[in-house]
């Protein structure tokens, strides 16, 4: 048969019908390895060799060859195996399997009209904890569940994309919390969507366009991609919720004509990644090791050691993954060093303004917002009781419609909305037109003296909260 599969040192070849041969390439060390029936399907990865023969499944760990765990299969035919660090999904004509590296069944998911004959590795993705499915009749939706419990995720509801999608993937490391999904669409753009937000705050947002494949690294957070006759690596694609502004900084480019034409990226394993050429045969490019070392770091929390790196390594994208990261994390004192190497003045002055916010909850909005998460800010500022920074923020954003709605609400401050209306108004020398406005102007005295007296009584009463105190890390 003479079938290849290649994982980190490791090369696994199926010989015949019912055998295969181990290479380990640092020390050319082989084992062979001889099954009672025919093989069907095979799976090299995450430190496990996965293989399905007709009537049996043989899982082997890289680090003994000689004692495989082995369990009966109920349906021989095996289209998919699909693998991570922790179990792998099993498809066979009866349906979809979890099993554990120890032969465990873990859950058996299901939804109405699954087809298990059209799932590949495109349609169908699998992490630590969730699992992906594209829908056979709605090329649009994308069914969740739990990996552990093969519950849907979210209370059922599936991710619903405005266009066919073509691909998808999860990725591979940290917390549920941190799992982002990457979707490609008929119209080859990549969408990135956290998992966490499934439901009412569901969001895709865009990461790029012209995209033929992609894939997520397997140790960090890293995702592959081909865009218009480049290689591209997002090195921190979560930057895209963070700070749209210095993506393009934190991505790495390069010319990809060496590959040849309409590449498939096979696997992205540490910082190496394989490609398959038109021809069928592979080729390889390396990247940067410093990144997944600041993932480390920054997983961790470790941001002096974080900051040390790009010090060593002096390079610009380094550095604006680090600010990325960090204000991901609402570690303000990194951030301002990391925006301050990249020359962000503007972002460096507004995050010394958030310092000095003396509420974990002010600071927590405000990051919200330069996140440009105004909905969130806004919530957490309420639900706080913070109404004043609630509406003081609107008035900021000129969402006067929002900031007057909030004050009558809370039955505070409508005068200074007021007043900070007719301010912007007369800057710009314009008349009141909104029958709101013009309907509270009637019995409200706007005065200045007031206004500036009970915001300050509002700034105290916010310092003198519990536990309220200045940022220091």
């Amino acid at each position: 048969m003479g079938r290849r599969l290649e994982w980190k040192n490791f090369e696994v070849t199926v010989s015949d019908r019912k055998s295969i041969v181990v290479r380990d390439v640092t020390n050319d060390v082989k084992e062979s390895l001889d099954f009672r029936d025919r093989i069907i399907k095979t799976s090299l990865a995450f430190n496990h060799l996965v293989v399905a023969t007709t009537s049996q499944c043989y899982i082997y760990s890289v680090r003994n060859w000689n004692t495989p765990m082995i369990f009966d299969l109920k349906n021989g035919n095996i289209t998919l195996i699909v693998q991570t660090e922790k179990h792998f999904l099993l498809v066979d004509d009866a349906g979809l399997q979890v099993y554990s590296y120890e032969g465990r069944l873990t859950c058996v998911p299901k939804y109405q009209g699954l087809r298990t004959d059209i799932l590949n590795e495109q349609t169908c993705t699998l992490s630590n904890d969730t699992l992906a499915i594209k829908d056979r009749k709605d090329e649009k939706v994308i069914h969740l569940f739990e990996a552990q419990s093969g519950k849907p995720v979210g209370g059922g509801q599936p991710i619903q994309h405005t266009l066919e999608v073509m691909e998808i993937a999860l990725s591979q490391c940290g917390p549920t919390s941190d799992r982002q999904l990457a979707v490609i669409d008929k119209n080859r753009d990549l969408y990135l969507t956290p998992i966490k937000h499934i439901g009412p705050a569901e969001k895709l947002v865009k990461l790029g366009t012209m995209i033929t494949t992609m894939a997520w690294n397997d140790n960090t957070n890293m995702l592959a991609a081909f865009q218009d006759g480049r290689f591209i690596v997002w090195y921190y694609p979560s930057a895209v919720y963070v700070d749209q502004d210095i993506l393009p900084k934190t991505l790495l480019e390069k010319d990809s004509s060496d590959f040849g034409k309409n590449p498939q990226i096979v696997s992205f394993l540490e910082n190496h990644c394989t490609m398959r050429r038109a021809d069928g045969s592979l080729c390889s490019t390396i990247i940067s090791p410093y990144p997944s070392m600041l993932h480390k770091y920054a997983g961790e929390a470790k941001w002096e050691d974080a900051i040390r790196l790009c010090r060593f390594v002096k390079d610009t994208v380094l550095w604006a993954c680090l600010a990325t990261m960090a204000a991901y994390a609402k570690d303000l004192n990194t951030a301002e060093t990391a925006y301050a190497a990249i020359d962000e003045a503007d972002k460096v002055q507004y995050i010394n303004h958030i310092k000095e916010i003396p509420t974990k909850e002010g600071r927590n909005a405000a990051m919200a917002l330069f996140c440009r998460q105004t909905q969130e800010a806004e919530t957490i500022l309420l639900q706080a009781g913070l109404t004043y920074r609630a509406i003081q923020m609107n008035i900021d954003l000129f969402n006067w419609d929002r900031a007057l709605e909030l004050a009558v609400k809370h039955k505070t401050h409508v005068d200074t909305v007021l007043a900070y209306r007719q301010k912007y108004l007369e800057n710009f020398d314009r008349k009141e037109t909104s029958k709101r406005f013009l309907q509270y102007a009637q019995g409200v005295e706007v005065d200045w003296e007031k206004i500036n007296a009970k915001v300050d009584m509002e700034l105290q009463k916010e310092a003198a909260r519990p536990g309220a105190k200045p940022y220091n890390g």
